[in-house]
């Protein structure tokens, strides 16, 4: 073996290799699934594209399920079999304009709009009792007629109201660290609140009331409210709500229905019952878009309340835990907000948000699985009717520019760069040609190597 020029013989240099990763890790699918779950949950923009994303797909969805459920109500009223399905669209058309806007509103303006909402909101449920103004539809005086076919219901816009100006009070109250008194904390939120369910309840609308019920626990929850204080006005709502209930044969009707199996005496649970036979007969995968039974006739409200049943029975179980998914998902999404925001406004302004479509969605699938009483409430942003809409598209725009005003979600849309562009410049190269996206890349790369690299 040659030497080296010392005359010693060369050092053998033993090579040290980074050890082996584990193959338990590395090969089992569900820990590298569970991993590429968490990295893609903990993205910047992740709750971003979920409320874009889930109010997409859902509000798609219902209109394709409003046509399908509301074709044979159309012609049992001599309209064209399209009418509540173009009535449906035009209001989406509106809400998709109302969500951009909102969406594109920085947080001062919106709390900026809080009191004029309240005080529309207010003024027009008020007008909902004025004879000749406000009209009644199906028992309950809660609505007033825009001319033609075109009602407003006013209660759906108090939701919106609610939440804006309740967020805006609460987080003045918090920057003046005035949230830790009883008194500060209950006024004037709670009176606000009774009053607008005390305008709601004289219209007799017992299902609005309890989504504004929601939405003003949630929100005490959120400001942090003590126990003793959060029962006590729990129990002052619970006691009116069995008062309401017990006084009214109706609603009394509506809770003996829950879980039923059959129409019982004089048809009572109709409703409640075919919607659970429209589910059964759904199946896994359903009968086929358009081919629902229940829809001709049987099954009142296809399209409004019930038409989550109508989505069981064309779509099956697959469509009615997509539906749920996406709910979830919106959900989920709303509450990332609320919780990784540090203005106390746009906490509590997303978080009454997901607590009202939250609770609404809850509460219509309840009553449709004969889990809850029969509410009178709208699936959000899935069933038919403009005036629940309009303010729930406006809220979902809210969302989205609160999630869009995260600090992380700021820097990675700032970061984003157009696939196809050019880059600014008087130059006629080949690389003042290049797209923007090669040399955003190849700056990063540059910053990247270390300060000895050439």
């Amino acid at each position: 073996m040659p030497g080296s020029r010392t005359g010693r013989p060369p050092v053998q240099r033993t090579v040290r290799r980074p050890p082996a990763p584990s193959r338990t890790g590395r090969d089992n699918p569900v820990r590298r699934l569970h991993e590429r779950a968490r990295k893609a949950w903990d993205r910047p923009l992740t709750a971003y594209y979920l409320i874009f994303g889930g109010s997409l797909l859902i509000t798609v969805l219902g209109l394709v399920m409003v046509y399908s459920a509301s074709q044979i109500t159309a012609l049992q009223m001599s309209l064209p079999g399209s009418f509540f399905f173009r009535k449906q669209f035009l209001a989406a058309s509106i809400g998709a304009v109302l969500l951009l806007v909102a969406s594109r509103m920085p947080v001062k303006l919106h709390r900026g709009l809080a009191y004029p909402i309240l005080a529309g909101a207010v003024f027009l449920m008020a007008l909902v009792q004025v004879p000749g103004i406000g009209m009644s539809v199906n028992g309950n005086q809660n609505w007033i007629s825009l001319g033609g076919s075109f009602q407003i219901q006013p209660s759906e816009f108090g939701k919106l109201a609610l939440v804006l100006w309740s967020a805006d009070l609460l987080a003045r109250k918090q920057e003046k660290n005035l949230l830790a008194q009883w008194k500060h904390m209950l006024v004037p939120l709670v009176p606000v609140a009774f009053m607008l369910l005390g305008l709601i309840m004289l219209g007799g609308d017992m299902g609005t009331a309890i989504i504004l019920t929601a939405i003003l626990f949630g929100l005490l929850w959120l400001a942090g409210a003590p126990t003793r204080l959060f029962v006590g006005v729990l129990s002052v709502a619970a006691t009116l709500g069995v008062i309401l209930i017990k006084t009214s044969p109706n609603r009394m009707a509506r809770l003996q229905c829950i879980g039923a199996t059959d129409p019982g005496p004089g048809d009572a649970c109709w409703q409640a019952v075919h919607g659970i036979y429209a589910l059964a007969s759904g199946g896994i995968f359903g009968s086929g878009l358009g081919a629902s039974v229940e829809k001709w006739g049987q099954l009142p409200e296809a399209h409004t309340d019930f038409i989550f049943a109508v989505t069981g029975e064309e779509l099956g179980l697959a469509g009615t835990l997509s539906v749920l998914a996406l709910f979830a998902a919106l959900g989920y999404a709303g509450i990332r907000v609320a919780g990784r925001t540090e203005d106390p406004f746009v906490r509590y302004a997303a978080g009454g948000v997901t607590t009202w479509i939250t609770a609404q969605a809850v509460i219509n699938i309840g009553a449709v699985l004969g889990l809850l009483p029969i509410a009178g409430v709208p699936l959000p942003l899935f069933s038919y009717g403009g005036s629940a809409l309009l303010p729930t598209m406006f809220a979902i725009g809210l969302l989205i520019a609160f999630a869009r005003d995260e600090p992380a979600a700021r820097a990675a849309l700032a970061m984003r760069q157009p696939r196809f562009g050019r880059k600014r410049g008087s130059g006629n190269s080949v690389f003042d040609r290049s797209p923007r996206r090669w040399n955003t890349m190849r700056r990063r790369a540059s910053a990247a190597r270390p300060s000895g690299e050439r």
